[in-house]
């Protein structure tokens, strides 16, 4: 009897073993399933998203190379109008720009479609309005550069090209705006192929104007515009044209209304990327002030600009995290928010270690695609460990700031921004460089410290945040912000929910 009891108990034990084992599989399918579905979501928005950034950044840099081959005092002007007066813009628009990412995002997780078309209105006005203000800086750059002391036959050239950048100014917008309102609802193709048309068609004219036609400045100017106009063209005719039934139902006053509100997220938005573009503005600027100049700003700017390229790359997944967070707050699933930051982080820190371990490899020989000095490209290598570590830091720390753009936190972002940068990183850097003499290292470590505080503190807060209060929150936001739809836009809800 006992041995027939043993048997059974052990048969009972075997199926019981067999039972956990299959609902260990049905788990393990069900997680991995559930991952690539998160993974899937994430690179249809951070893609085309990167590419938009890649693309934009590249038609900067077109022209600047054809103004180059054209005058080297059309190059210097260039590049401080660019760097001083247009960056900021750019850093401003896109930042103000997240405000529509925010809102049109958990706008479409709320199924509240009929409110995104109003928020890119909203955010048209909003921004126009904020740009037509700073405007009078860029008519004004030559007399303002001058007053810094700058060299006065570059000025004057500023004064002569400034005419060119006003247009471009306005076309950012447009682009941001609309990119931001397409991501939010999926449709991301658009984005990236529409972007790298545009570059193409930069390629093309610029070269047209400069070479063919013998513009020269102008010329190289005038692709620019030609380029980033025809993208707010297009992307005009993609949402006017019915490919967008639901979330564009046309112009209404409607957008005049709750602009205070928009206005106010919009700014802490567009501080929040201003205080990171600044930043690096006055890195390059304290490189100036080094023994050997020439050396350290040349050294310093390749760092920079690889570091930007990977920041574009980064950037896409700070969208994809701010619009899948801002997606699942609209549908109030708090779990699925915590899920896909899990997902998004863990995706993004893989990035950074194989772009890290790439710079560490080949740091040296990049700079000879932009210096052919020796020296040079010595000062780069030795500083490819800082610059590494700045790169695995910077898959990080864009992932936290799109999830806090997804859930509203602008303003706290902006804070972080600001005592991280401007009250660690700056200090640190001047320490560094100018009682230290480490150089471009110096100006690096204490720029790495900066990112570093910003990114414990940014954990912080993404970690001690109550996802199910900031459902509510959002649930509420939507309530006051929010229009009801009409029948017809009831209809298109039900069908895009179908179709989703």
């Amino acid at each position: 009897m006992s041995t027939q009891g043993e048997m059974e108990e052990r048969l009972l034990r075997v199926g019981s073993d067999a039972k956990d084992q299959s609902n260990n599989n049905r788990e393990s399918l069900y997680l991995r399933k559930k991952v690539w579905s998160e993974v899937s979501k994430m690179w249809r928005i951070a893609l085309p998203s990167s590419l938009f950034r890649m693309t934009s950044f590249g038609s900067i840099i077109v022209a600047q190379a054809f103004i180059g081959h054209s005058s080297e005092l059309g190059l210097a002007a260039y590049a401080l109008l660019q760097s001083i007066f247009v960056r900021f813009l750019y850093g401003l628009m896109g930042g103000m720009s997240s405000a529509t990412e925010t809102l049109c995002g958990q706008s479409y997780g709320a199924e509240q479609y009929h409110m995104m078309g109003i928020y890119l209105q909203r955010s048209w006005i909003v921004d126009m309005a904020v740009t037509t203000l700073f405007v009078p800086f860029i008519v004004l750059s030559g007399t303002i550069l001058r007053l810094l002391g700058q060299n006065v036959e570059i000025t004057k050239t500023v004064d002569e090209i400034y005419p060119w950048i006003i247009p471009f100014v306005y076309s950012i917008i447009f682009t941001m705006t609309m990119q931001m309102y397409l991501q939010a609802q999926m449709r991301n193709a658009i984005v990236g192929v529409l972007s790298i048309l545009s570059l193409l068609l930069d390629l093309m004219v610029t070269w047209w104007c400069v070479n063919v036609m013998g513009m020269g400045i102008g010329g190289a100017l005038l692709g620019l515009n030609v380029s980033s106009w025809a993208l707010v063209l297009a992307e005009c005719v993609y949402v006017f044209g019915g490919w967008c039934p639901f979330t564009w139902t046309g112009f209404s006053t409607t957008a005049f209304v709750d602009l205070i509100p928009m206005l106010k997220l919009s700014i802490s938005s567009g501080l929040m990327i201003c205080l990171e573009y600044w930043y690096m503005s006055i890195l390059v600027l304290m490189a100036g002030y080094t023994k050997d100049a020439n050396v350290t700003i040349s050294a310093f700017s390749i760092c920079q600009y690889i570091y930007t390229w990977e920041l574009n790359i980064c950037l896409g997944f700070l969208g994809a995290a701010c619009v899948r967070v801002a997606n699942e707050l609209g549908k109030g699933d708090a779990d699925a928010v915590r899920f896909s930051i899990k997902v998004i982080l863990t995706v993004s820190t893989l990035m950074g270690v194989i772009f890290s371990a790439l710079c560490l490899a080949f740091c040296g020989q990049i700079s000879y695609l932009f210096s052919s000095s020796e020296e040079v490209s010595k000062v780069v290598t030795d500083s490819s460990v800082i610059l590494a570590v700045s790169i695995l830091l910077n898959s990080i720390q864009p992932i936290l700031s799109g999830v806090a753009v997804g859930a509203g936190m602008q303003s706290q972002v902006a804070v972080v921004n600001l005592v991280s940068y401007y009250a660690v990183g700056i200090p640190l850097g001047l320490i560094f460089t100018y009682v230290f003499h480490l150089g471009v290292k110096g100006l690096w470590s204490g720029m790495l410290a900066g990112i570093a505080i910003q990114t414990m503190i940014l954990c912080y807060i993404i970690y001690k945040t109550d996802w199910e209060l900031e459902v509510k929150k959002t649930k509420e936001r939507m309530k006051v912000w929010s229009l009801q739809p009409s029948n017809e836009d009831l209809n298109g809800i039900r069908e895009e929910g179908e179709r989703k």
